[in-house]
């Protein structure tokens, strides 16, 4: 579900008309509805009120201050992966102790910064890892929380990218080198081993991945507790899928019926961590287009947003619909390519697809662009990052600026050698 909707023909994103946002910021520009950011957060918190979680969202995702802010606001909790993550999360005003971090590649000032700060725990990723915290912790003379990141080696049935839960990706730990750790605990000091972890993939749209993994991690509990070795937390991870074209993606009412008795016989403290499923369809990239092109095999409509902007499609093939900001209902549908600027033949947003008939000058929006799109752009080819707007009822907010081409070299030297 999404707040983008046409009235009159004409796209609005709530209460605003798309097209007006278009005109006022200029394009590529993304454009995010706070309600849908909203609902979907409260979605899968009421599904799971029956073990009140921490549902912790992840900043990759998309990691704009406001996004956070808001979700802060309504009381989550934050997944981070690096020291700028955590910077953000600062200055989000997220409470430290809801702040998780995870990365299979932490470096000592990360570390250090984030035992400083209090956060809740780390999600270990390796025993190395593991020594190395409890060798920061007790240089500070602290005690810090952490949980054992397991890899349950379930197949996710997503794109081998994004992939995270298989034994031969680089993620998290097996069973027989945590139930050791588990056994050793004692011996990391400055550590409490408090809990497990699992990520097992993004974008998943099928329950079953999930149960499989959550089924190995409660026996492995149930085989802890027999060793007298009681935990306090289980974080099942993220990775729920959104609809981007014809998914069957998953509910969240329908994600929790099939877990919840799973993690109810735990007795642990549940924590989630969606990202796409709280701000993929709460987001959209308004391009316009530049030219359109003919040649003897196929039609291009060239527009103005490029890979640089949203990679999604160049890195995982992946499938964005695209809307119109106007409809015009007379109009034939054609098949073309709708392609960026960018000097790359994978710079794309769709390959042979049917669409409404699209003159020079006209705007469209890809939709479903609120997760991994500016998170993870680039000035690829001296390209300026686009501009943010956040849409709260009928009023609209710039929440990031668009970059001048000043900032494109901020960071340079020029030197005379």
């Amino acid at each position: 579900m999404h707040d983008f909707k046409y009235k009159n023909n004409k796209l609005f994103c709530e209460k605003v008309e798309v097209t007006k946002l278009a005109r006022q910021y200029g394009t590529p520009l993304y454009v995010y509805s706070y309600s849908t950011l909203i609902s979907h957060y409260l979605k899968l918190k009421e599904a799971f009120k029956e073990v009140n979680p921490l549902i912790c969202y992840s900043v990759k995702a998309n990691s704009n201050l406001s996004i956070l802010k808001a979700l802060v606001d309504k009381g989550a909790g934050l997944d981070i992966v690096s020291g700028g993550e955590l910077f953000r999360a600062i200055k989000a005003g997220c409470p430290a102790n809801r702040i998780v971090y995870a990365s299979v590649g932490k470096t000592d000032g990360e570390i250090r910064v984030s035992i400083k700060r209090g956060i809740l725990f780390f999600n270990a990723e390796s025993l190395a890892e593991l020594d190395n915290i409890n060798r920061i912790a007790k240089i500070f003379g602290k005690t810090t929380n952490v949980t054992i990141r397991i890899n349950p080696d379930v197949e996710p049935k997503t794109h081998k990218f994004i992939t995270t839960g298989k034994i031969t990706n680089k993620f998290g730990i097996d069973f027989e080198t945590a139930a050791k750790i588990f056994a050793e605990r004692k011996k990391f000091g400055n550590l409490r081993i408090c809990g497990i972890h699992i990520h097992i993939g993004s974008q998943i749209t099928e329950t079953a991945p999930y149960v499989a993994a959550v089924l190995k991690v409660t026996d492995f509990i149930k085989r802890l507790k027999g060793q007298n070795i009681n935990l306090e937390c289980f974080n099942i991870g993220g990775g729920l899928g959104i609809i981007y074209d014809k998914e069957n993606a998953q509910t969240a009412e329908k994600f929790a019926k099939e877990v919840l008795p799973l993690l109810k016989k735990t007795g642990l403290k549940i924590i989630i961590e969606p990202g796409r499923f709280i701000a993929g369809n709460a987001g959209i990239l308004v391009a316009k287009a530049l030219y359109i092109k003919s040649t003897p095999s196929k039609k291009f409509v060239i527009v103005d947003a490029g890979m640089n902007d949203l990679i999604r499609p160049a890195l995982y093939e992946a499938y964005h619909q695209l809307l119109p900001l106007e409809q015009v209902k007379s109009r034939e549908k054609e098949v073309a390519d709708v392609v960026g600027p960018i000097c790359e033949s994978s710079d794309y947003f769709a390959k042979e697809r049917l669409i409404p008939e699209v003159n020079a000058g006209e705007y469209l929006a890809v939709m479903g662009a609120g997760a991994y799109g500016f998170s993870m752009a680039s000035n690829y080819n001296s390209r300026r990052r686009p501009a943010e707007v956040l849409v709260k009822g009928n009023k609209a907010f710039l929440i990031r600026k668009r970059e001048s081409f000043l900032h494109l070299i901020e960071n340079e030297n020029l030197i005379n050698l």
